[in-house]
C-alpha cells in the first residue's frame, strides 16, 4: 500500500473527492482527513490518531531498541548468572521478548502524545484553512487516482506518496 496526500482548499471540495474515491473503488477506511482544529468534517472521514501521531515509528522504534536491549541483557545474565541460579538459552529469548514488550509500551505512550513527524510540512496549510487528505492505495492504483483527482478536481495539490503504509493502524 502507499499514501498518497493531497492538500485540499475546503470541506466541500474534499467531499467531493472522496466520493469519486468511494466511485473508484477505494474504501472509505483507507481515506484519512485532518483539518484545523474547530473545523467540522461533517460525514468526513476523520484521520485517526494512528495517522495523527508518530505512534507507529515509536512502536517500531521500542520494539527493536527494546528487544537488542533486553537479548544484550540475557547474554548478561546467562554469562554471569547470579550464585546458585543456572540459566540456560531461553533466559534469553525470555528476556529478549519482555525487553521488546517493555519498549513498545514505552515507546507508544511517548508516540502518541508527539504529531506525526510526515504530517509536519503540511502544519502550516492546515492552519491555514486546507484540509490534508491521505488515501491509501495499492501501489498499481497510485498513478490512476492521482489522475482521477488532479484531473476533476484542479485545486487539489498532490503533494507526494509515502512509499510504505503500515498494515495495522
Amino acid at each position: 500500500m502507499r499514501r498518497i496526500y493531497f492538500l485540499v482548499p475546503g470541506v466541500s471540495e474534499a467531499k467531493r473527492i472522496v466520493d469519486e474515491l468511494l466511485l473508484a473503488r477505494v474504501e472509505e477506511r483507507h481515506i484519512h482527513i485532518i483539518a484545523r482544529e474547530g473545523v467540522s468534517l461533517e460525514n468526513l472521514p476523520e484521520a485517526s490518531l494512528a495517522q495523527k501521531s508518530d505512534l507507529v515509528p515509536a512502536l517500531e522504534r521500542g520494539i527493536g531498541v527494546g528487544g537488542a536491549t533486553g537479548i544484550l541483557a540475557g547474554i548478561v545474565a546467562v554469562s554471569f548468572p547470579p550464585a546458585g541460579l543456572v540459566l540456560g538459552g531461553g533466559a534469553i529469548l525470555g528476556i529478549g521478548l519482555a525487553g521488546a514488550g517493555f519498549g513498545a509500551l514505552m515507546s507508544t505512550m511517548i508516540g502518541v502524545s508527539a504529531p506525526n513527524s510526515r504530517i509536519a510540512q503540511f502544519q502550516q496549510a492546515i492552519e491555514n484553512g486546507e484540509l490534508l487528505m491521505m488515501v491509501d492505495v495499492p501501489k498499481g492504483r497510485v498513478a490512476e487516482i492521482e489522475a482521477l483527482v488532479s484531473k476533476h478536481h484542479p485545486d487539489a495539490e498532490i503533494e507526494g506518496t509515502e512509499p510504505t503504509v503500515p498494515p495495522f493502524p
